[in-house]
């Protein structure tokens, strides 16, 4: 038998036997001790663990776990308008994602709300319409007519797609 000399990792271990914690990189054992992979389970099972009615209004944002990784707060963002759905269905969500886990890895929840996209697509084209305004007002000052038209359709394009 022989043991490796260069290798931080597994010095007092015989060649081939090592423990399994050994193996994993050095930044997987942080997130794991973080409990990242409970936070990544929940978040890719999320509408499985929740349905649909409250998958589509609200997405789990964090989690909050105490070093027994038990009683963690669980952080949803949810869209407004929708947080009575999501507030009266807390001790369902809670109840889902312990008997998933098989413990009580979450004891609370908190909402917090965002504007739906909606909303945001909204805002976006009104300043696309001021900005398209102030183009059109500089483009007609333009003497060239080919730049003037081929600058025109630029812009009626941009504004249509």
């Amino acid at each position: 038998m022989h043991y490796k000399q260069n290798n931080k990792e597994s010095r007092t271990h015989v060649q081939g036997l090592r423990a399994f914690g050994n193996t994993l990189p050095r930044g997987l054992k942080g997130i794991l001790k973080k409990n990242g992979y409970n936070y990544s389970e929940i978040v890719s099972k999320w509408n499985f663990l929740v349905g649909n009615e409250i998958s589509s209004c609200s997405y789990p944002k964090s989690i909050k776990i105490k070093k027994e990784n038990k009683n963690g707060l669980l952080i949803l963002a949810v869209k407004r308008g929708d947080e009575i759905t999501v507030e009266y269905s807390k001790v369902k969500i809670v109840n889902k994602i312990n008997s998933y886990f098989g413990y009580k890895l979450i004891d609370q929840i908190k909402i917090e709300t965002f504007n739906s996209e909606i909303n945001r697509k909204n805002k976006n084209n009104r300043t696309q319409e001021i900005n398209s305004k102030k183009f059109e007002k500089k483009i007609s000052d333009i003497k060239n007519n080919n730049l003037k038209s081929s600058l025109l359709k630029l812009l009626h394009s941009m504004k249509n797609g």
